[in-house]
């Protein structure tokens, strides 16, 4: 077809990704999404966006080159959102540890930045965490985060935080590749994604405010702060930063930065029937967070408001929550 707009999005299957090959669609783009498994029912999802019939699924793995080499091929651009994302730091062993998070997320970021250096792909948007970039202790709190602080590895290393350790180190060796390749690589940094789900499992973000509205305690309260961002503004921004012949470098995406006691209290404002946990932590400073450099690019998003509202009540449209 003339004029045809042909993208990849590898882990298709995910959270954002999900929300991304929705918009793609949309856009009328044809989409080869690579999964482990293209029928496997947690996949079915995709198969009911509206214009499915330009989604093309690939069975893929990271760590496989071939595969990856067929599901690009006649693509002009790359989005690579899979990455393993663990519900959980502990690993039972140093070889399960490489063998489900480091190999997995460094290699496999390599290898799909070679492939698309074979295919000739135009740009590659890459999808990190801010995870790359708020682990730095060194920062000072009166100076706001911006994209040149980057996460302390070694920090990441004696604190055992993995998932944290394997996204700095592969956005590092992207970039690394990119200025040695000469390909395109944009990067972007999404804070704690949350919004409504279109998968049928629940993945490990929205699991941590389906627990916030059952009144679980979980460690990330004793973070003191969070960085949210809605996922359709995600999806948003990694369409904006492939589209944007100027983009480029790293973007954090991050709509808002809120104390956890005052994001709890706003819940119960909207929401006053759940059980929601006690939050007895004092105040601690935190570092403030800039999305100014996407926003130059053209980026909005939603109120923290319509966020979660949006994302509660599409949590009581799946029955995903006890209510009384």
């Amino acid at each position: 077809m003339a004029g045809e707009r042909r993208v990849c999005v590898t882990g298709a299957g995910g959270f954002a990704a999900s929300w991304l090959v929705k918009l793609l669609l949309s856009k009328e783009f044809v989409v080869h999404g690579t999964v482990r498994d293209p029928n496997d029912p947690k996949n079915v999802h995709l198969k009911r966006l509206e214009n499915a019939q330009n989604l093309k699924l690939f069975k893929a793995d990271l760590l496989d080159d071939e595969s990856l080499s067929a599901a690009m091929t006649g693509c002009e651009g790359v989005f690579h959102a899979a990455c393993p994302v663990p519900l959980g730091n502990a690993f039972d062993s140093e070889a399960r540890l490489l063998a489900d998070m480091i190999h997995p997320a460094v290699d496999g970021t390599l290898n799909v930045l070679k492939a698309c250096s074979e295919a000739k792909v135009k740009r590659v948007v890459l999808v990190s965490s801010v995870a790359t970039v708020v682990l730095n202790p060194n920062w000072p709190f009166d100076k706001i985060m911006d994209e040149n602080c980057w996460s302390d590895k070694e920090l990441c290393r004696k604190t055992e935080m993995w998932y944290e350790f394997a996204k700095t180190v592969a956005e590092e060796k992207a970039l690394e590749y990119s200025k040695s390749s000469g390909l395109d690589v944009v990067v972007v940094c999404p804070s704690l994604i949350f919004g409504p789900i279109l998968q049928s499992t629940v993945n490990g973000s929205s699991l941590l405010f389906i627990n916030f509205l059952k009144g679980k305690r979980m460690l990330v309260m004793s973070y003191h702060i969070l960085y949210l961002v809605d996922v359709r503004d995600v999806a948003d921004a990694l369409l904006l930063v492939y589209e944007k012949p100027e983009a480029s470098g790293r973007y954090i995406c991050s709509s808002y930065w809120i104390e956890t006691c005052d994001f709890l209290g706003k819940l119960k404002s909207m929401y006053p029937h759940f059980p929601y946990p006690d939050c007895p932590y004092e105040a601690k400073p935190y570092h403030q967070l800039s999305s100014e450099k996407l926003k130059q690019l053209g980026w909005t998003y939603r109120t923290i408001e319509e966020s979660i509202r949006d994302n509660v009540e599409d949590f009581l449209e799946k029955s995903l929550l006890d209510v009384n």
